[in-house]
């Protein structure tokens, strides 16, 4: 199935992601409540566009499947799947900010857990720029067999929580504390990191330098990013420590230094486990990796929920949020210092790594899919 019309001359692999950042770039140097209007609103737009168009389509896929239970992973709902009338769940893999709670700053915010008093105004922003948005989507779906979506004074949802089976993705040593109690077919999984059989040795050169190993990746948007890239690179050169540098779609176009190895795309479930410290942008793929493999944080944010995970991983401790833009130099070097020499802080990670390894989210998420698809029910935590 496809979200939208095909293009008319042939797609350039990544190239569309290499466009994107290059024209939305500027909007990330702006504050979260001002994004909203200019990027979130729009982003959700484009999302729920692509559910309007695949609607047809997906019911015919439904139809001709007769699956016996549905796995959806997406900020968006596609309506055809709760009119479809067939088991489905839901897996919510960005920050859990996504999933509202009055105790839980508001998604895509990056504002402190603890400090409440920009919520309001960040709220009524997104009331404005996205009540048209939702009311038009919410006429759609229930006009094709869909429930209501819900909306409520923290915020609209575009998606449905399942009847059957929901599941969220994020370790509970950094999770945040609930006012309201999430609905007993809410389960998390702590961390849900894909096997590899890749193996990764670490160059001789990198550890040979004395210090430490630094892992620097911004993710396949964030690397698109060249300006950015090369600064991240530049200071980390200049550094003691040896670097493993995801360069991205662009990487002919990012230049590394001798302390430095890296390529386009690496295998990073493979390398985690080899480093002492990464740098990231702060995507929930790769903070919930680094957890599984206890690893502390250096995160500079871009944008949706990387700015929650960055701020979240500040105020509990198990990494350093920076100034995406405007950080200086030896703010990026002493950050990744202060995480290498903090002994306290690898082993409480270490062992909560070793707990989150012996129990895979993987494992954990396909024996509940698996109960729904036998018993057509709901499964309660």
């Amino acid at each position: 199935m496809r979200l939208g019309p095909p293009p008319e001359t042939d797609e350039v692999p990544g190239q569309f992601w290499i466009d994107f950042i290059r024209d939305t770039a500027p909007i990330f140097r702006k504050p979260t409540i001002e994004q909203l209007g200019e990027f979130i609103q729009p982003t959700w737009q484009a999302l729920i566009d692509g559910a309007k168009y695949v609607h047809e389509r997906l019911l015919e896929i439904i139809d001709e499947l007769e699956p016996d239970v549905i796995v959806e992973d997406n900020v968006v709902g596609f309506p055809a799947l709760p009119a479809s009338g067939r088991p489905w769940v839901r897996i919510a893999s960005c920050n859990p900010a996504e999933i509202k709670d009055p105790a839980i700053p508001p998604f895509s915010s990056g504002y402190p857990a603890a400090d409440r008093s920009r919520w309001p105004e960040f709220l009524r922003e997104v009331a404005r720029t996205h009540r048209e948005m939702w009311r038009d989507f919410d006429d759609f779906a229930q006009s094709h067999g869909a429930p209501p979506l819900t909306k409520s004074e923290l915020g609209p949802d575009l998606i449905w929580e399942s009847p059957f089976l929901n599941l969220w993705l994020y370790p509970a040593a950094a999770d945040y504390q609930r006012d309201r109690p999430l609905a007993p077919t809410w389960h998390r999984l702590e961390t849900c990191v894909r096997a590899t059989d890749t193996e990764w040795q670490v160059p001789g050169e990198l550890r040979a330098r004395g210090g430490g190993l630094v892992y620097l990746s911004l993710g396949s948007l964030g690397s698109a990013d060249v300006g950015l890239m090369q600064r991240l690179v530049d200071v980390m050169g200049a550094s003691r420590h040896g670097v493993i540098v995801s360069k991205g779609p662009l990487a002919d176009q990012i230049h590394l230094h001798d302390n430095m190895t890296g390529e386009a795309v690496l295998p990073q479930p493979a390398i985690l486990s080899h480093v002492d410290v990464v740098i990231t942008h702060g995507g929930n793929n790769t903070v919930t990796e680094c957890f599984h493999n206890g690893k502390p944080m250096v995160v500079l944010p871009l944008f949706w929920d990387q700015v929650d995970n960055a701020q979240r991983l500040d105020e509990t401790g198990f990494g350093v949020r920076l100034s995406t833009y405007g950080f200086e130099d030896e703010e990026l070097t002493r950050a990744v210092d202060r995480l290498i020499a903090d002994s306290g802080l690898r082993e409480r990670m270490s062992a909560d790594a070793a707990r989150l390894q012996g129990d895979p989210g993987t494992v954990r998420a396909a024996e509940l899919i698996e109960r729904v698809a036998i018993t057509g029910a709901p499964v309660y935590r």
